[in-house]
């Protein structure tokens, strides 16, 4: 099956992200939300993207505007389901949001149509288990922020046939991503490692090791990460990593325990970029400079 038209579920940061990826690439990309506001603020960050991109002579008019041409939003589930080859779930991390969108695209969409979960640590095969084509599930796992970020993590689950993972790579190369092909583990490759670093780092915090800016700058330059795993944390979200963390404490048990500076954190509602607080302050107030708070 050719795949020109891809769906995207969920217009947060990491769903417009990967609709933005789709459009750039060629592909007819539907976007959508139950939130129309939620859409048009969508629309408006993907705009910037391509703005952004054009100053600094990586994107060409023409492709500012063909672009645009090629990304539609949509409230409408089960029209846009119908429109494409392949569907991309990135909702937030939470099974039950998941199960739902699962079971209602598969209900909706052709038999042949692909479903991928942007999961950055749940099981593909219990996802597929929520639909009658568990062959066409798969996880493709992108990274934040989506247009920067070279890696997609593609994840088989148990009954994922050869067919689909083929063509879930074949679509990621064309986005311009390089691709590693995992076999289903919690937490995969990647966010077990971030994870388990990011949570060590709120252990270090708390212990009084250093600061977060001393923290991040060691990280940065003696380990030679390009993020340190407070600025990381900040930029995906602090709820996200403690969502994470519990899953793979869960499934894998003590090395994974949140950290309980991390969970004051997220009770605070200090959950980083997205709410101008984190373990830094992005705030205007602050005039928008990186300093722990």
């Amino acid at each position: 099956m050719s795949i020109q038209n891809i769906l995207v579920v969920g217009s947060g940061i990491m769903g417009r992200g990967i609709a933005y990826a789709s459009a750039v690439a060629g592909f007819t990309t539907y976007l959508f939300d139950v939130s129309e506001d939620a859409l048009a603020h969508a629309r408006n960050e993907i705009i910037k993207i391509l703005d952004e991109g054009v100053k600094r002579g990586k994107v060409d008019s023409e492709t500012y505007q063909e672009t645009m041409k090629r990304l539609h939003l949509s409230s409408n589930l089960q029209e846009a389901s119908q429109q494409v080859e392949l569907v991309i779930e990135a909702v937030p991390e939470e099974i039950a949001i998941k199960r739902s969108v699962f079971k209602q695209v598969d209900q909706f969409a052709k038999e042949d149509v692909i479903l991928a979960t942007n999961t950055s640590t749940m099981s593909p095969t219990e996802i597929g288990s929520f639909t009658k084509r568990p062959d066409k599930v798969i996880a493709m796992h992108f990274f934040n922020p989506v247009h920067k970020m070279k890696l997609v993590e593609i994840i088989r689950g148990l009954e994922t046939s050869d067919e689909t993972a083929k063509a879930v790579r074949e679509i990621a190369i064309k986005m311009k991503k390089e691709t590693v092909m995992i076999n289903e583990f919690p937490g995969f490759v990647t966010s077990r490692i971030s994870s388990m670093v990011g949570n060590e780092a709120f252990y270090m915090l708390m212990e009084g090791v250093g600061t977060p800016e001393e923290i991040d700058k060691a990280i940065e330059l003696g380990l030679n990460y390009p993020m340190g795993p407070f600025k990381l944390g900040d930029l995906v979200g602090l709820d996200t990593r403690l969502k994470n963390l519990e899953y793979l404490h869960k499934t894998l048990g003590e090395r994974f325990r949140p950290c309980p500076l991390l969970v004051k954190y997220v009770k605070a509602g200090r959950l980083g970029k997205k709410t101008g607080k984190g373990v830094y302050d992005y705030t205007e107030s602050n005039g928008g400079k990186l300093t722990d708070v």
